[in-house]
C-alpha cells in the first residue's frame, strides 16, 4: 500500500510538471515581419526559378575554369575550416541528444583500514592487537534529470540549429569560393589581353618612329616630332610592368586559393569568355531557400531562440533520479556476489530561490542576443536584395557601354589612320594631333577590355548574390 502510494504521488507530479511545461517552452516560428518583398530591384521575371539554381559546370563554359573550381573544391584551406566547424557542430548534437539519457558510472575499490589504538581503547575494547580489515566493492552510479520543462530538448535544439549554422557558413563559403575563382580568372584573362594590346601598340608605335625619322628627312615635320614619337614609345611601354606586376599578384592569389604555392595559372583566352545562360533572378523570396548567408543568420537566430528557452527553464525546479547499487565483501574475494548486494535510489527537487542574480542575468543576455540575431537576419535579406540589384545594374551598364564602344573604337581608328595621313600632306597637322589620336585608341581598346570584364564578373557576383553554387 506504502508503495502503491508513492507511484501515485509521483505519477501526479510527473503529470502537473509536465502540464507545466507547455507554457516554459516555446517552439520556433519564423518571424512574421521579415521583408521578403521587393528586395532587389530591376529583377528581370517574376518566375520561381533562376540562374542560383544551375549547376555551377552548366554556368561556366571554360573548361580551364572548371578544372580551377574544381581544384579549390578539394584544396580551399577555407572550406576546409568550414568542414572541420561542421564537425565540431556535430559533437555538440551528438553530446546534447545523450544528455537526455542517464548516466552511468562503475567504479571498484578496495579499501584496506586499521584503527589506531586510541580508536580501540574508546570503543571499551583492551586487545592486545589491533585487526586490519580489507573492504572489496563493486559499484555502480547511474543519475538521469528528467527534461520536466525541456530544458535539454531545447539546449539539443540550440545545438541542431548550430550545426545547421555550419553548415550554410560551409556552403556560403563555397559559394564565394567559386565566384573568387571565376572573378579572378576572368580578371587574369583581362590582363593578359590587355598586355597583348599595349604591347601591340609599342610595336607599331616603334615602327611610327622610323616613318617620323623619314617625314622629317623630307622636311615634313620637325626634330621635336621625332622625339614626341619616341616618347609616344616609352608612353605606351610604361602601362606594361603594372599590368604584369597585377597579373603576377593575382596569379599568386589564385594560387593560395587553390592551397598551392604561388605558379602560374593554366587559362584560356579572353575573347573566348562567355557566359551565354539566362540571367533569370527569380523572386525575391527565394533568396530565404538559395542564399546560404541568409540560412546562416536564420539558424543562428533560431539557436538564440531555443538558448532562451534554456535560459527560462532554469527558473524551474529541476527533478534529478539518482541511484548507487553494487557489491561489497570484507577480507575475501570468495563468493563475493554471495549475498553482498546493496543500493539506495534517491529522488530530488531542487527549486532555484536565490543564486546572486544568475538566472535573470542568463535570461536577459540570451533575449538580447536573440534580438541581436533577429536584426542580423533581417540585414542579411536586405544585404543580399542589394547585392542582387547591383549585379543586375552593373551588368545591364556594362552591356550598354560595350554597345557605344564599338562606336567609339570605330571612330577612334578612324581619326588615328586619318591624322597619320593628313601629317605627310598638310602643314596644318602636327604630331601632337597623332599622339592625342593613338592614346585615345589605346585607352579606348583597355576600356573595351574592363567592359567586357564587368559583364562577365557581373553575372558572375548576380550568381553569387543569388546564392547559386552549392548545390552539386
Amino acid at each position: 500500500m506504502k508503495m502503491a502510494s508513492i507511484k501515485c504521488i509521483s505519477a501526479a507530479f510527473v503529470f502537473l510538471t509536465l502540464l507545466g511545461s507547455c507554457d516554459v517552452l516555446h517552439h520556433y516560428k519564423r518571424p512574421a515581419d521579415l521583408q521578403t518583398e521587393h528586395l532587389f530591384r530591376g529583377h528581370n521575371d517574376h518566375d520561381s526559378s533562376g540562374i542560383a539554381e544551375m549547376p555551377w559546370r552548366e554556368l561556366f563554359t571554360d573548361s580551364r575554369l572548371r578544372q580551377l573550381i574544381d581544384e579549390g573544391l578539394q584544396r580551399n584551406y577555407d572550406l576546409k575550416i568550414a568542414v572541420a566547424r561542421m564537425e565540431s557542430a556535430a559533437a555538440s548534437v551528438q553530446q546534447s541528444t545523450l544528455a537526455l539519457l542517464p548516466s552511468l558510472s562503475a567504479n571498484a575499490q578496495m579499501t584496506h583500514s586499521k584503527p589506531s589504538t586510541a580508536q580501540v581503547r574508546a570503543n571499551g575494547v583492551n586487545v592486545s592487537s589491533i585487526p586490519s580489515y580489507n573492504v572489496y566493492a563493486l559499484t555502480g552510479t547511474s543519475s538521469w534529470e528528467l527534461d520536466i520543462w525541456g530544458k535539454l530538448r531545447s539546449a539539443r535544439r540550440a545545438n541542431l540549429s548550430a550545426y545547421l549554422k555550419s553548415d550554410a557558413y560551409r556552403r556560403a563559403v563555397q559559394t564565394q569560393l567559386i565566384a573568387t575563382i571565376a572573378n579572378d580568372y576572368f580578371q587574369l584573362l583581362a590582363y593578359d589581353e590587355q598586355i597583348r594590346i599595349v604591347e601591340a601598340s609599342v610595336q607599331n608605335r616603334s615602327k611610327e618612329v622610323d616613318v617620323v625619322r623619314d617625314l622629317k628627312e623630307a622636311a615634313i615635320v620637325t626634330g621635336a616630332d621625332v622625339v614626341n614619337s619616341e616618347a609616344n614609345v616609352y608612353a605606351a611601354s610604361l602601362q606594361l610592368p603594372d599590368l604584369k606586376r597585377s597579373r603576377r599578384e593575382l596569379e599568386n592569389a589564385l594560387s593560395i586559393l587553390l592551397a598551392l604555392p604561388p605558379d602560374s595559372i593554366a587559362r584560356g583566352s579572353f575573347v573566348e569568355q562567355a557566359i551565354t545562360a539566362d540571367l533569370r533572378t527569380g523572386v525575391p523570396a527565394k533568396l530565404l531557400a538559395n542564399r546560404p548567408d541568409v540560412q546562416e543568420a536564420e539558424y543562428a537566430f533560431r539557436n538564440a531562440f531555443d538558448l532562451v528557452n534554456v535560459a527560462r527553464a532554469y527558473f524551474y525546479p529541476a527533478l534529478t533520479i539518482s541511484g548507487t547499487a553494487g557489491f561489497a565483501t570484507a577480507n575475501t574475494l570468495q563468493h563475493f556476489f554471495d549475498g553482498t548486494f546493496y543500493g539506495s535510489i534517491i529522488g530530488g527537487l531542487t527549486q532555484p530561490i536565490f543564486n546572486q542574480g544568475q538566472n535573470k542575468a542568463r535570461l536577459r543576455i540570451a533575449r538580447a542576443t536573440q534580438q541581436e540575431a533577429y536584426y542580423n537576419f533581417q540585414l542579411s535579406l536586405l544585404t543580399a536584395g542589394k547585392e542582387v540589384s547591383d549585379a543586375l545594374y552593373a551588368y545591364d551598364m556594362a552591356k550598354e557601354k560595350q554597345a557605344q564602344r564599338g562606336g567609339q573604337l570605330a571612330a577612334l581608328d578612324k581619326a588615328s589612320d586619318f591624322t597619320k595621313e593628313l601629317l605627310k600632306y598638310t602643314s596644318n597637322t602636327n604630331y601632337t594631333d597623332v599622339l592625342t589620336a593613338e592614346q585615345n585608341l589605346l585607352t579606348a581598346k583597355l576600356s573595351a577590355v574592363n567592359d567586357k570584364l564587368q559583364e562577365l564578373q557581373s553575372a558572375v557576383n548576380l550568381y553569387k548574390a543569388l546564392g547559386g553554387g552549392w548545390r552539386q
